[in-house]
């Protein structure tokens, strides 16, 4: 067994990984990050292939470098995920891809992670996969018809996938009226879920870039909708319950397109999904838009309610030395945006940097993208 120590060790090399890589270099502490992907950025990389991120280029750069588009253009998924790739080596933050984390305990001295043939030590650790780790499925999924295709988000690419006829999107947050869209070029497309609102003005029209997507995005989702306010704390307790509104896609433009919205599924019944209204419909496909579940699994530390972490702002009081980034309203509802990572990550290597030194450190550079 491969031991190695470091002062901290950041699992996850995606924005909230990368983000406090930079900060705890700036702020002179050793850290290294590990992934399980092959390369930095391929989280994106295997998303849909026409997705773009929901908000503009201007609100998509991590701390220290701007993305490298038109303020108001939307990155695809590959530009997102070469930005990342970019970013690690402009700052060169030590990763090691390739290396994916089976148990997380703690110990005398500090923490041990299992890594297949590796193990690490370390007097911090830093958990920043985010809450977005498995796909959530309701267990009637299993009770549809063998003859529905079925595929969560997170397998879904393009309408190849799919056989002809009816199209049922469960979920109408961001990235099921993003789908439902693209799929309603080429087959009856029904989205079906909770409303969840949506901006009241175009966010690539004129207004917005003039004035409105800053007082939204930098206002009310970054400040103004935070833990330290009562209506953010409300906010808060909601978005667990629910999706966030919708940013790019409009109900008007879902509706022009022929796309039918319908109450959430319930149930299913003869094979066939059933929705609130009581209406069953005959779907010859299913793409579920269900979010997912955090996967903490491997964290044999007693800090998860459930399935979610307990934390203030990312730390974890009980656990000295345990930090989460990139969870969903971590501080605010920017949070799960990529422009939310970023202040997230300052807080939490700040509270690294306060921490005094409590084992020799041994590390030494890792050569990026290594395996």
């Amino acid at each position: 067994m491969n031991t190695n120590h470091v002062e901290t060790l950041i699992i996850g090399a995606g924005q909230a990984g990368l983000s406090t890589g930079y900060h705890l270099r700036r702020l002179g502490r050793p850290f290294l990050i590990v992934d399980a992907h092959d390369q930095i950025g391929d989280v994106w990389r295997r998303r849909w292939d026409s997705l773009r991120l929901f908000t503009p280029a201007r609100y998509d750069a991590l701390p220290g470098m701007a993305f490298p588009d038109h303020g108001f253009a939307f990155p695809t998924k590959d530009q997102m995920a070469d930005y990342l790739q970019a970013y690690a080596e402009r700052f060169q933050l030590d990763v090691q891809t390739g290396v994916r984390v089976d148990a997380l305990t703690r110990t005398d001295e500090g923490f041990l992670v299992d890594a297949g043939a590796r193990q690490y030590t370390a007097d911090n650790v830093v958990v920043a996969m985010g809450n977005q780790q498995q796909p959530k499925l309701p267990e009637f999924a299993a009770d549809l018809s063998p003859a529905i295709t079925q595929l969560h988000s997170i397998a879904y690419r393009n309408p190849s996938q799919l056989q002809p006829g009816t199209v049922l999107v469960v979920g109408a947050g961001n990235s099921g009226a993003e789908i439902g869209l693209e799929l309603a070029r080429t087959h009856k497309v029904v989205v079906a879920g909770r409303d969840t609102g949506h901006l009241p003005f175009r966010i690539a029209g004129w207004p917005s870039r003039l004035l409105l997507s800053r007082v939204v995005l930098r206002l009310v989702f970054h400040r103004l909708l935070s833990v330290a306010t009562p209506i953010g704390r409300k906010a808060q307790a909601a978005a667990h319950s629910g999706g966030g509104p919708l940013i790019r896609t409009r109900p008007r433009e879902l509706a022009e397109a022929g796309v039918v919205r319908a109450p959430k599924m319930v149930g299913v019944q003869d094979g066939l999904p059933v929705l609130a209204d009581g209406q069953v419909v005959a779907a010859d496909n299913v793409v579920w838009c269900t979010g997912y579940e955090p996967g903490f699994s491997w964290v044999n530390i007693p800090v998860l309610d459930g399935v979610t972490p307990r934390h203030e702002r990312g730390m974890v009081p009980e656990v000295p030395g345990l930090y989460f980034t990139g969870l969903h309203f971590q501080y605010a509802f920017s949070s799960g945006m990529v422009q939310g990572a970023g202040r997230d990550a300052d807080r939490v290597a700040k509270a690294i940097a306060a921490r005094p030194v409590t084992a020799p450190i041994h590390q030494g550079r890792v050569p990026l993208a290594s395996k």
